[in-house]
């Protein structure tokens, strides 16, 4: 009898354990899929004793597979949890700020939001002190409109 380490599906599940171990060190949502693959050919050598070859074309296709099949759905459902675009729309978009100084259309001025003097650019010109509606964002910079 061979020693139980030894044997193929536990070598397969070791290293299937190993890999998605250390995709908790370092993420990127691929090791996982490697991991599954060799959790396949671990499978796949209890059911049947196939050769070395066949073992590492199971591998290779149970990891490519299952990373097509599920990167997608479990990136977008545990790791993309909060969109930072979405998260800034909601935060910014919508709200209402103050000039701090007065500029011209098309240039930049100051505007006053959540407590912090921000850069600021709108369609029109825009007085000291006016209220202004946050209507975009463009990197670091606040998109507003006079408020109506």
């Amino acid at each position: 009898m061979k020693n139980f380490l030894l044997q193929n599906e536990v070598v397969w599940f070791l290293i299937g354990l190993v890999l998605m171990l250390l995709e908790l060190v370092a993420p990127g949502l691929v090791l996982l899929f490697f991991g599954v693959g060799a959790w396949l050919t671990a499978i796949a050598c209890l059911i049947w004793e196939p050769s070395f070859n066949t073992q590492l074309f199971i591998f290779l296709i149970g990891s490519l597979g299952s990373l097509i099949a599920l990167r997608r759905v479990i990136k977008k459902r545990y790791v993309d949890l909060n969109d930072p675009d979405t998260d800034l729309e909601d935060e910014y978009i919508g709200q209402t700020a103050v000039a701090v100084t007065s500029f011209e259309a098309g240039q930049r001025g100051k505007v006053s939001f959540k407590g912090s003097n921000w850069e600021a650019m709108a369609n029109t010109s825009i007085k000291e002190g006016q209220l202004l509606r946050i209507t975009g964002y463009k990197s670091i910079r606040l998109i507003v409109e006079p408020l109506q």
